[in-house]
Order: structure tokens, then sequence, then C-alpha cells
């Protein structure tokens, strides 16, 4: 088992998510992938997946969202928090992921126990997510979502076609520590990384003073951490055969 803290500007859950995925899959010889909550982003585009040969769906609540999705992707229109949709649904995946969705789940124990249900023995998930006690998620979390939406729009503007904010739950979204460590294990998973970084960027168009501050700490917190403070993290978790 693989924790570690580093600095935000090496999570995998922007720029670097292709990368990141395709080592996964690569790595782990995975032919069949589910992307949970990717509708109109996909991770990778339709030429990777064909260069990597696997068979690839793209997954979301919204159908709308997965109409805007490239036509080269299988869909799946299902809320993995529900438990009657996966017993419903009897295909399995050799790799489920996603990037940017947990915190918007409401019932992390419910979806990840629902995602071990669709892996195969052997299956792999891995999640790259924002957590909880960083002050801007913190702060999207407990003021109105009107609010939390004029402040997006304020500090981090974005195409809201391909990139629409959705409400944030922070539920089982949290960085490396033996409490987490010990809900994934209950679930039945083995956890194979689990990496929480510190910092992060949205103080740097308005103010980069704070800005500055907010790096400082965060290398400072890459050397002396602390679990509660990170601001995001990635896990990679493997179903036992």
């Amino acid at each position: 088992m693989l924790i570690d803290f580093r600095n935000k500007t090496a999570f995998p859950g922007w720029e670097q998510a292709p990368q990141f995925l395709s080592q996964l899959i690569t790595s782990n010889n995975i032919k069949n992938v589910l992307e949970v909550g990717s509708g109109a982003n996909p991770t990778l585009d339709a030429e990777t997946i064909m260069a990597l040969g696997i068979h690839y769906t793209t997954n979301d609540l919204s159908a709308e969202e997965l109409e805007k999705a490239p036509k080269e992707f299988a869909t799946w229109q299902a809320d993995l928090c529900n438990e009657e949709t996966v017993k419903n649904h009897s295909k399995k995946y050799d790799l489920i992921f996603s990037r940017m969705v947990n915190e918007h789940v409401k019932d992390g124990k419910q979806y990840y126990k629902n995602i071990f249900e669709l892996l195969s023995p052997g299956g792999i998930t891995a999640h790259c997510f924002s957590t909880l006690y960083a002050f801007p998620f913190l702060t999207n979390k407990v003021i109105p979502e009107t609010l939390s939406d004029k402040l997006l729009d304020i500090f981090n503007s974005r195409d809201r076609h391909q990139h629409e904010k959705f409400p944030a739950y922070y539920s089982w979204s949290r960085g490396p520590s033996k409490k987490s460590i010990n809900k994934f294990e209950s679930i039945g998973f083995e956890v194979i990384e689990y990496v929480g970084y510190f910092g992060h960027g949205y103080y740097k168009k308005r103010l980069p003073f704070l800005h500055y501050l907010e790096q400082q700490k965060a290398n400072y917190l890459v050397k002396n951490p602390v679990t509660s403070l990170t601001s995001y993290a990635h896990i990679v978790l493997k179903k036992s055969i």
C-alpha cells in the first residue's frame, strides 16, 4: 500500500488525467473500462481508445450530458448510488475510473459498494477527487448553491456547456487517513495507493498574494502532512479475486 502526500501540481485529476488513466490501463492489462460521471467529457479520446484496444463506456446521471459525449463511446445513463440500478446491470468492468466526480456523490458508502459489485474479480477502481476541508471546498459545501455558483464564476470561470457545476457533498471524499482506509477495506477493497495533495489555484487570478501564501502553505504541508488539510486526493483500489 502506497500512502503519500504531494503538491497539487502533481495531482492527476486535471491535465495529467489521460496519462494517468492510460498507465493504469496498460499496466493492468485492462480491456473494459467504465468512467463514472464523465458524460460530456470522457478522459480519453477515441484515437487513444482505439490504440489501446479497449471497450470504453462513459456514464452519467444526465441524458443531456451524455448527448454531448463523442459518438465513438458507449454510454450508460445511471446513478451509481442507486443499488437497484447496479443489480439490474449484468456487465462487469476491469477498471472503473472517475475524476472530479466523487465529491458530488451523496452516499459514498453505497457508491463504492456498487462499484465493487460492478468490477470483475481482480478488477481495479481509481478516483481523483477534491477533499472536504480545504477552504474553497468547505465553503462550497456550507454556503448556498446560488452563491457558490457566483464565486466559481469569479475565481474559476469555465465553459458551462462542457463543464457545468454540480452540487458537492464530499461523502467519503477525504485525504488518506486510517479511518478512510478502514472504510474501503470494510467493503472488501485492497487499497493499492492513496495519495493526498496540498494546495489549490483558486486565488491565482484574483488574489495573487493569497495565492503565494497558499503555495507556501502547501509546500510546508507536503513535508509536514496534516491529512485533514489536503485539497485533493487520488485512490486506487482492487477487488480481491
